[in-house]
């Protein structure tokens, strides 16, 4: 596991990436584990250098004899996004936390830091690593790629979705519904494709004692093929 870093530009902003290497065999997770996992945290040492916000490349289902994931079975880099608001800073720290799983979930924590040189120079390593890991965050819905509707059984068992698809096909994309905060569901229940119209029922599985979905967000992943989106879940 590694840091990588560009020098902050003329408004602070720094682009940075967690870089996480498990051996063959390994996975490490996605923001939202289920429960057994553990998401990647990431808490900046520096001073003056915020983290506004920790990106997600698309992870894959992971369903073997042994586990069942949402998570990454290969390099990752997880873009971060940082503020710097003293300043360019010559030195950046941050403390990482992750999960990496094989037979058992082990949790593993760093402290990483790298030095910006002064006056700063170019990173073309480090630049094509980050440009990398943005071109595989998924992207914001489209009119040819988008959940056009959802619905919550009232036992709250059940979650219908209406989706879009870019182009025709037979076969079912991935879905991955993140519910509360450590909660992820993949068992489609149905499903059916009708060329780029798709619609699907997710099992529900165990929510928080009392939970009341009024007014909450989730978030729905859509995998088909190459392409992916990930858009908000709104229930009134």
């Amino acid at each position: 596991m590694r840091l990588v870093a560009l020098p902050a530009d003329s408004d602070g902003h720094i682009r940075a990436g967690l870089q996480i290497e498990p051996k063959p065999g390994w996975i490490t997770y996605w923001r939202e584990p289920g429960n057994a996992g553990i998401p990647p945290q990431v808490t900046v040492a520096t001073p003056g250098v915020s983290l506004d916000a920790m990106l997600y490349p698309v992870p894959k289902h992971i369903v073997t004899d042994a586990v069942d994931e949402v998570a990454y079975d290969g390099t990752v880099t997880l873009p971060l996004r940082l503020t710097a608001t003293d300043g360019k800073p010559a030195k950046l720290e941050v403390d990482a936390f992750i999960g990496i799983c094989k037979d058992i979930c082990i949790p593993f924590q760093a402290k990483l830091s790298l030095d910006f040189l002064s006056p700063p120079q170019s990173r073309p390593e480090e630049k094509a690593i980050l440009d990398a890991a943005e071109t595989r965050l998924p992207m914001e819905p489209s009119s040819d790629f988008e959940v056009t509707a959802h619905a919550l059984s009232p036992d709250m068992k059940e979650l219908s979705l209406e989706i879009t698809l870019p182009e025709a096909g037979e076969t079912a994309p991935e879905v991955i519904i993140a519910g509360p905060s450590g909660y992820a569901f993949t068992k489609r229940k149905t499903s059916k494709r009708d060329g780029t119209s798709f619609s699907t029922t997710i099992a529900v599985g165990k929510l928080p004692r009392n939970y009341d979905v009024k007014g909450k967000t989730w978030t729905a992943l859509v995998i088909d093929g190459d392409r992916a989106i990930e858009t908000p879940l709104a229930f009134e």
